[in-house]
């Protein structure tokens, strides 16, 4: 009975005491964000075919599905086309930011704005990549996704030792973004531009009173003063659950995709990555599309091969070992199919979604490489980092990057751990702030 206690309460500190899988998040963030940039980079030129007033998909009948499904896009505020060019600019814009930390709890934000204002604008042009970017833009608003790998975490290691030297560390930029965003946002609920939508407004109003109430408490509170702890676990029982969710849509995903496949013919004779290789439209290089199409044995083994590994990925989540191997394996099977099938930004999008379930000692390890490589171009040493640090408008704690041994005695959470919602319980003592699953 004791030791069940013990692990239950040991299960509360974890979920309460921490941002769990800070990597994990900031490499979907920083994967979603790149992907979604890269798209609308490439089509910038096709953008008023895409989603604005030249493409064949109409306002009028934009307006109408919208008012049928209920779906959020600031595109229907007009049908200008300067309106249309504020909308992509800002889509940019906010994809740039989050993808280097800055504010980025507001950019998370704008982020999922430009995603959702874009493609509900025209819902043919997408793609199975673009609705996992659509669903995982509103999953990072949710998460403290600024942890590490970002400008949020420089700010404030920069601000911790300010305070160590017994100056004031003064935030203006945050006070006058809360701002603006809110007279903004207070504009459109009064114009009425979410008529038929509740849950992005809603989502919005939230983000913006939870950002407000995290500022002040920061500017009038101690750390350790209670109003502060008590914001820290609502934040921390948000981002963790967010986490688990994002990482049950990625086992969703291949597991539908999995199960439908089996009930294919083709899948199931071993023929159906023949099908694909041989259309126009998905072979940017077809010599390499003939040459695999010709060997038949080539072709069996990918297209059971896939069947298998999407099937069985959400199982091995209970066991390290076997995840990585799968999950190395599914992420050379996206880049095959962005090079093969002319498919680069949907197996993007994949990948980070495949990025959730890394483990947290490769990625150290990935950002150790690129602090050196980074180090090595600007002819300086290699970068410091934070191990917990704000991703946006001062909320988290913040502490120095540890030194090995440090690093080898905290509790780090593996994703598999997580997404199975189980794992073996670090025996280093239940510290709140340094603790997670093992996997």
């Amino acid at each position: 009975m004791n030791a069940a206690v013990l692990c239950v309460s040991r299960g509360i500190a974890r979920v309460t005491g921490a941002a769990l899988g800070p990597y994990q998040t900031a490499v979907i963030r920083i994967g979603f964000s790149a992907t979604w940039l890269l798209f609308l980079l490439r089509e910038l030129p096709h953008r008023n075919e895409l989603y604005g007033p030249d493409g064949p998909w109409g306002h009028d009948l934009a307006e109408q599905l919208i008012a049928d499904n209920g779906a959020f896009t600031a595109l229907m505020w007009s049908d200008g086309r300067a309106w249309f060019e504020i909308v992509y600019a800002l889509a940019v814009l906010s994809s740039v930011l989050l993808l280097l930390g800055w504010r980025t709890r507001t950019m998370s934000v704008l982020f999922m704005v430009g995603v959702l204002s874009l493609q509900n604008r025209s819902v043919f042009m997408g793609d199975g990549g673009d609705n996992v970017i659509h669903l995982m833009s509103i999953y990072l608003v949710l998460t403290r996704c600024g942890q590490v790998w970002s400008l949020d975490a420089r700010r404030a290691r920069r601000a911790a030792a300010a305070r160590a030297r017994g100056e004031r560390a003064v935030d203006r930029v945050g006070p006058v973004l809360w701002c603006v965003s809110g007279f903004l946002l207070l504009t459109v609920t009064l114009a009425g531009g979410f008529d038929g939508d509740w849950f992005v407004p809603a989502l919005l109003w939230a983000v913006w009173v939870a950002l407000g109430l995290w500022g002040a408490v920061g500017r009038r509170g101690a750390e350790g003063s209670q109003p502060r702890i008590l914001l820290d676990v609502v934040t921390n029982i948000v981002h963790n659950g967010a986490l688990v969710v994002i990482m049950a849509e990625a086992c969703l995903i291949y597991a539908t995709a999995g199960w439908y496949k089996i009930q294919g013919s083709r899948w199931q004779d071993g023929t159906a990555v023949y099908y694909p290789l041989h259309l126009d439209y998905f072979s940017p290089w077809p010599a390499l599309s003939d040459a695999l199409a010709a060997n038949g044995t080539m072709v069996m083994l990918i297209t059971y091969g896939t069947v298998a590994v999407q099937v069985a990925f959400p199982f091995t989540l209970f066991n390290r070992r076997v995840k990585n191997v799968l999950l190395a394996a599914m992420m050379i099977e996206h880049a095959v199919i962005a090079v093969t099938l002319g498919l680069p930004f949907f197996s993007l999008a994949m990948i980070a979604a495949d990025a959730v379930f890394l483990p947290t000692s490769f990625l150290r390890r990935l950002g150790g490489w690129a602090a050196r490589a980074r180090g090595r171009l600007s002819g300086r040493g290699p970068a410091g980092g934070l191990v917990k640090a704000p991703d946006g408008h001062g909320d988290g704690r913040t502490a120095p990057v540890p030194g090995p041994r440090a690093r080898e005695a905290e509790g780090a959470m593996d994703g598999a751990g997580a997404a199975a919602g189980a794992g073996a319980v670090d025996g280093k003592g239940p510290d709140p702030t340094h603790v997670g699953f093992r996997a």
